[in-house]
C-alpha cells in the first residue's frame, strides 16, 4: 500500500499509520512524498523527529498555482502507481496532494482509503475544503475524526458501509511526542526563559493575503504584546507578504514580539504546552491546543472542527478586528472560561482502529501472525 505524504500536517497523520501497518508482515508499507513542503523545516525536520522512514519516492512538486500543483502531482503519481501496483492508496488531510492522489489512484481503479474525512467549514473559497468534499465523494473508505464528519457524509449521500469513526491521528502523534525526551528537555528550558506568553501562528490566505488585513496583524499584534510577551513563529508565505507590502519593519520594532522560523514537530507542540493563550488560524492547531488544555482563539470565520468549539478550549472569532482580538485574549488571560473536554476517541488508538479496519476489509485477516499471511496490501 502506498500513503502519500505532502505538507507538513500529512506527515503528523502518516506517520502512526505508518508505524501501525509496520507492525503486520503482510502489508508492505511505502511513503509517497509529493513535495508540497520540501525544505528542511517544512518537510525533513517532521521526518526525523516522528521516525518516518525515506519516502520510496519524491515527486517534487512544490510550486505553481492549485492547478499546476494538483496537476503536476497527478502526473507524476501516475507514474508510481504504474511502478508499484498498490492495492490501496491512503490519503490524509485536505491539501492538493490529497485530492490529486486519490484522482490518480480512482481513475486506475485502485481503492482509496481517506484518514480526517468528512470535515467541513462550510465555505467554499477555502481550496481545503474543495478537496476535502471531492475527495470524500471518491474515497472507498472515509475514516473520520469526530461525529460531524460522520453527519457531514451522510448529508452528501455517502453509504454508511464506507464511514468509520474511528478517532484522530493527530492525537496518535501527539502522545508520542509527548513521550519524547526531547519535549520535556524543550518544554523545560522554554519556562524558564518564557514564563508567560502568547503564540501566534497565521497563515490563511483571508488573514496574510490582503495588505489591509495584514496591517491590522500588526496593530493587533502591538495591542497584544501589551498584554504579555508574544511569539510568533513566522510561516515563509506570511513572511514573504509582510516584505512586500513593507510591513516587516514595523514588526520588528514591536517590543514584547518574537519571530521566530519555523519550528519542529517537537519544539512546536513545546511551544503549544507553554503558552497561556494561542492565537491561530490553523486547523490542526485547534485540535492540539483542544486535547493539550490550552485556550485557543480562531481568527476564521468558520471551522471544520466544530468539536473544539463544542467541548473543547477553542474560541472561534468571525470577523474579527484589532478590538475583538484584543478583548478576547483579556478575557482568556485573566478571566476564568471553559477549559473544555477531550473529544471522544481522541485517545492515541486511532491509528490501530484504521489498520483494524483496513485489514477486515482489503486482507480479511486480523493477527499478526508469522504464520498466517494473506496477500501484501
Amino acid at each position: 500500500m502506498i500513503n502519500i505524504v505532502g505538507a507538513r500536517p500529512n506527515f503528523i497523520k502518516v506517520a502512526p499509520l505508518h508505524r501501525a501497518f509496520s507492525c503486520y508482515k503482510d502489508i508492505e508499507s511505502i511513503i509517497v512524498h509529493t513535495g508540497q513542503h520540501y525544505d528542511f523545516q517544512m518537510s525533513g525536520v517532521f521526518f526525523e523527529q516522528l521516525h518516518l522512514p525515506e519516502p520510496a519516492h519524491f515527486l517534487g512538486i512544490n510550486n505553481g498555482s492549485h492547478a499546476q500543483q494538483t496537476a503536476g502531482i497527478m502526473l507524476e503519481f501516475e507514474k508510481v502507481l504504474v511502478v508499484e501496483k498498490p492495492d490501496l492508496v491512503l490519503v490524509v488531510g485536505d491539501v492538493n496532494s490529497t485530492l490529486a492522489s486519490a484522482l490518480v489512484a480512482v481513475k486506475m481503479h485502485i481503492p482509496v482509503a481517506h484518514v480526517e474525512a468528512g470535515l467541513r467549514s462550510g465555505d467554499r473559497k477555502m481550496p481545503e475544503e474543495i478537496n476535502r468534499i471531492m475527495t470524500d465523494a471518491i474515497a472507498d473508505q472515509l475514516f473520520v475524526t469526530e461525529h460531524s464528519g460522520v453527519s457531514n457524509l451522510l448529508k452528501e449521500n455517502i453509504p454508511s458501509a464506507k464511514i468509520h469513526f474511528v478517532g484522530n491521528v493527530m492525537i496518535d502523534s501527539l502522545l508520542y511526542c509527548l513521550n519524547d525526551h526531547r519535549f520535556n528537555a524543550i518544554l523545560k528550558n522554554l519556562n524558564s526563559r518564557q514564563p508567560d506568553y502568547i503564540l501566534l501562528t497565521l497563515h490563511r490566505p483571508a488573514n496574510v493575503d490582503k495588505p489591509r488585513v495584514l496591517s491590522e496583524i500588526v496593530e493587533m499584534i502591538r495591542k497584544l504584546a501589551g498584554l504579555m510577551k508574544v511569539i510568533f513563529p513566522v510561516h515563509p508565505r506570511t513572511l514573504r507578504n509582510f516584505e512586500m507590502h513593507g510591513l516587516l519593519s514595523y514588526l520588528r520594532k514591536i517590543e514584547n514580539l518574537e519571530m521566530i522560523g519555523p519550528q519542529g514537530y517537537v519544539e512546536f507542540l513545546a511551544l503549544i504546552k507553554g503558552s497561556r493563550l494561542v492565537i491561530t488560524d490553523s486547523g490542526g492547531i485547534q485540535e492540539e491546543t483542544t486535547f493539550l488544555q490550552v485556550p485557543c482563539i480562531t481568527l476564521r470565520e468558520s471551522t471544520e472542527r466544530p468539536v473544539t468549539v463544542e467541548v473543547g478550549t477553542n474560541h472561534l472569532l468571525p470577523d474579527w478586528n484589532v478590538e475583538t482580538v484584543y478583548d478576547l485574549a483579556k478575557q482568556t488571560l485573566y478571566q476564568a472560561i471553559k477549559r473544555g473536554q477531550i473529544p471522544e476517541l481522541w485517545d492515541g488508538n486511532a491509528a490501530e482502529r484504521i489498520v483494524t479496519i483496513l485489514r477486515e476489509k482489503y486482507i480479511n485477516s486480523y493477527v499478526c501472525d508469522d504464520k498466517r499471511q494473506s496477500s501484501d496490501l
